[in-house]
């Protein structure tokens, strides 16, 4: 249960014409109850069909010809090297043995319980969803765990299976998880019809299991009808509840997607025609209103930019294959979307941990999905990319399931370029991050750092935004080095949960040991810092960039953070160091009175820190090492896995994380401040 002053804080959030819809909703959704029962009923199957029959329902091949047109095989070369994962990974679900966010190797028992929390070990109580306070631990536990199972991509993994094998026993069990979760989770009741965004992730990977199983020939009778009623259900659900206003991020998109793609495979349903129009309204709007012209996502949070972009490409693919292709402005943005992805990952294998992320991904479509191999595959065939095609490498599994043989064909036509180009420094200016980087793409002598000189996050809460203004983050031969230790919680430790997304929690300064904005619930922000960049100077291998943020300016004594990040050319390092390169953050503190000054850098957790003089440090790693010389105002404190205060944590997945090093500068001040960071940087294969 939410305190009081959550709820006041929450509505002081919100327009008053939000206000009204959400009393509205609650209203219609007490009045909508009494209409369950009815609507549950197996009766009720000939109501959404109407004239239709089931088969004709599933004739529709937006997902792609090549799944009925007996093109896909799978004893070429491609296919065997991927068929062994795919069928392990299967005969593990059939022993429902599963991984589930942090619990690996999860065994669900004989009988699937679907309205239970495994984490937790919490049985959740079956009555109407809306009633349900899913940020109550004590209730439901978390509900991220009671949710993921529940998205059933694992079912599209026995699908694969099924195609590729062509045994029995994958159909079988899916029809068995089917009925169970059908049985279990009656419309409207419990958790697994709280979240409007979790229907239509469902209702995604049911239309691709679907599919999968020739168009749903693999499933009894019965259960086909079954499946058809609990369809239109979710997307009876999914439209009346649409998140809006200040709710309108990333779960609008999932929404959206997940009601154009089931409405536009299950075509004959009854109101699926304006169900799909609504939907792909809203998809062509909201891909423009929650992206930057640099194709970053509003939400300041590179996970869910993934997230949206998958959301973004499968419903882009139905529309076109029904014939109904989206704008040439969706695509064009997509593509942007890309192309800020690129550009956030020349310097290293994956994209900088920013925001939050809670290892949400939409469909398993094979080969570790969300990957960048597998994301620039596919926007290779999108868009005929070359320099697309150099990333991925390789055609990638998820291609064969979305394109067929054709798609294989295409990505082998795109002309080869050369992969290990020369990076450099480059604006997101939109976004607010700014690249300074020099080497070469793939090679170890790669170095690049991120400068987040963005906002908090998207619309009035800011939901999925971090207190990280200013913050620097160090890339090395493709390794992080210092690094945004990452997201862990969302909904179980709530002290956690503060000091991810708080400001001691990423490289930058803190002012009188506040936060730059400020935290009022664990997806609501009030006063928020605004950044403003001041110059910005690219050169070809480095340049500098100057940013300050107003975050502290609420203090009684009014405080200014000015940030200077330097990174020189070749030319410029000192003669005789053997430092291939030196980056250097300066920060200035503008104020008139006396406050308390805390730098914080978080390094790797794969990084060796050694101290090797009252302010040098040296931090080693893989493809290199360099020596951190801090400024002799500060008295340095050396932290590792601290839970009292919580310090020295980096955290790569949900509920996951290791102890890291991280070093605290602190110092007093009165009037302004200088502080002068500097890093040594050799990047190599070997150390010396």
């Amino acid at each position: 249960m939410q305190s009081l002053r959550w709820y006041i804080q929450r509505l002081a959030s919100m327009t008053p014409r939000e206000v009204a819809w959400r009393a509205w909703g609650k209203v219609c959704g007490s009045l909508d109850r009494p209409l369950r029962p009815w609507r549950a009923r197996d009766g009720a199957v000939g109501h959404i069909l109407g004239a239709n029959t089931d088969e004709s329902i599933s004739a529709s091949q937006v997902l792609g010809e090549h799944f009925r047109s007996g093109e896909l095989k799978f004893n070429s070369a491609e296919t065997r090297r991927w068929k062994p994962a795919l069928i392990a990974q299967a005969d593990r679900l059939v022993q429902h043995r599963i991984d589930l966010l942090s619990l690996q190797d999860l065994h669900l028992g004989d009988e699937i319980d679907w309205n239970y929390e495994y984490e937790a070990g919490k049985r959740i109580p079956l009555r109407a969803g809306a009633s349900i306070d899913y940020r109550d631990y004590q209730e439901v536990g978390d509900c991220k765990m009671v949710w993921e199972l529940s998205r059933h991509h694992h079912l599209v993994v026995l699908a694969r299976a099924y195609r590729v094998t062509e045994k029995e026993q994958y159909a079988q069990e899916i029809s068995r998880q089917l009925e169970g979760w059908i049985k279990q989770c009656p419309y409207g009741l419990g958790m697994q019809w709280r979240s409007p965004l979790e229907l239509a992730i469902r209702l995604i990977n049911w239309v691709w299991t679907y599919e999968l199983l020739d168009g749903g020939a693999c499933l009894p009778e019965p259960l086909r009808h079954q499946v058809l009623l609990s369809v239109h259900q979710h997307l009876s659900q999914i439209t009346r509840q649409y998140s809006r206003f200040s709710s309108a991020n990333n779960h609008l998109i999932g929404e959206a997607a997940g009601v154009f793609i089931a409405g536009s495979y299950f075509t004959g349903l009854k109101g699926s025609a304006k169900w799909r129009a609504d939907s792909r309204e809203i998809l062509v709007r909201e891909i423009l209103q929650q992206t930057y012209l640099d194709g970053g996502t509003c939400e300041q949070a590179t996970a869910y930019h993934v997230f949206v972009l998958w959301f973004f490409i499968l419903a882009g693919l139905c529309a076109r294959r029904a014939g109904e292709d989206f704008p040439e402005e969706y695509w064009e943005r997509m593509e942007r979307m890309f192309d800020y992805l690129d550009a956030l990952t020349e310097g290293a294998d994956a994209p900088p941990q920013i925001g939050d992320g809670d290892d949400g991904y939409v469909v398993d479509l094979g080969g570790n999905t969300d990957s960048l191999a597998s994301l620039f595959s596919i926007g290779a065939m999108l868009f005929e990319r070359s320099d697309f095609k150099a990333r991925a490498g390789s055609f990638c599994e998820a291609g064969f399931w979305l394109f067929g043989p054709a798609g294989r064909k295409q990505f082998e036509g795109l002309k080869d370029v050369e992969a290990a180009c020369p990076i450099q420094s480059r604006p997101l200016p939109a976004s607010g991050y700014y690249l300074l980087q020099r080497g070469h793409r793939g090679e170890a002598d790669r170095i690049s750092v991120v400068f987040d000189c963005g906002e908090l996050g998207y619309l009035s809460i800011a939901a999925h935004g971090h207190a990280d203004a200013l913050s620097v983050l160090l890339r090395v031969g493709g390794l992080d080095v210092l690094v945004d230790p990452g997201t862990y919680d969302y909904f179980t430790y709530p002290q956690w949960r503060r000091y991810f997304r708080g400001t001691r929690a990423h490289n930058t300064v803190v002012v009188d040991n506040m936060d730059q904005s400020e935290m009022l619930g664990l997806f609501l922000w009030r006063h928020r810092a605004r950044c403003q960049l001041l110059r910005w100077e690219p050169t070809e291998q480095g340049g500098m960039v100057i940013g300050e943020h107003d975050g502290y300016v609420r203090l009684k004594d009014p405080v200014v953070h000015r940030r200077t990040v330097i990174l020189p050319d070749d030319d410029r390092v000192q003669p005789g160091s053997s430092a291939q390169a030196v980056l250097t953050v300066r920060d200035e503190i503008l104020a008139r009175g006396k406050h308390e000054v805390t730098v914080y850098w978080h390094f790797s957790e794969h990084c060796l820190v050694e101290q090797d003089g009252n302010s040098r440090f040296r931090v080693s790693f893989d493809t290199g090492f360099l020596t951190m010389t801090i400024d002799p105002c500060l008295s340095v404190e050396m932290v590792t896995g601290s839970e009292d205060p919580v310090l020295g944590w980096v955290s790569r997945g949900y509920h996951r994380k290791v102890p890291a090093m991280t070093l605290v500068g602190r110092c007093p001040s009165e009037g302004d401040l200088l502080l002068t960071t500097q890093f040594e940087i050799v990047a190599s294969e070997k150390q010396p």
